[in-house]
């Protein structure tokens, strides 16, 4: 009797741990002047509600794999330091926080305020990097509320984006 109950409450728990768990599917086109028009494939997972993951992009010579991070009241700046790995700090030379004059992101507000906004760095095998910043379209629903923006390789060719909402 007493491994039964075990038993079920083992399910139990891994049947909650597996409704937490998100995944979605997006779609992009590389852009830019000179740039060969390339259509990207975008995949995403998510085990806490799409607050954070793993994203691949996969273009037609190459496949991205990284981390995602949507900006909430919860999230901590430190947590956020592995996205300026190979890029500066905050991204201050590719404005996304607010005016394009502000000189570094707004620390503050990934403690104080929602922003509705996530932020990726994705890497290539062949250590190509692609930096990435969407807008949620339902934040509360994460990046399944679906969401669009943009992305940029490591060569300053530009990838437009767009997830679909579930």
């Amino acid at each position: 009797m007493k491994t039964t109950r075990l038993l079920t409450a083992l399910l139990l728990c891994l049947a909650a741990l597996a409704a937490c768990t998100t995944t979605g599917t997006g779609g992009g086109q590389v852009t830019g002047v000179g740039a060969q028009e390339q259509l990207v494939a975008f995949n995403w997972k998510s085990t806490d509600g799409g607050i954070s993951g793993t994203m691949t992009a996969a273009l037609p010579d190459s496949v991205f794999q990284g981390r995602f991070f949507q900006i909430t009241r919860q999230t901590r700046s430190e947590v956020l330091d592995p996205l300026w790995t190979h890029w500066h700090r905050g991204w201050y030379d590719w404005p996304y926080w607010g005016s394009p004059f502000s000189p570094a992101y707004p620390t503050t507000q990934f403690i104080t305020h929602y922003s509705g906004k996530v932020v990726a760095t994705l890497e290539s095998q062949n250590n190509q990097r692609l930096r990435c910043r969407f807008h949620l379209v339902e934040p509360v629903r994460g990046m399944s509320g679906g969401g669009e923006g943009e992305c940029q390789l490591s060569d300053g060719r530009v990838v437009r984006a767009v997830f679909p909402g579930k």
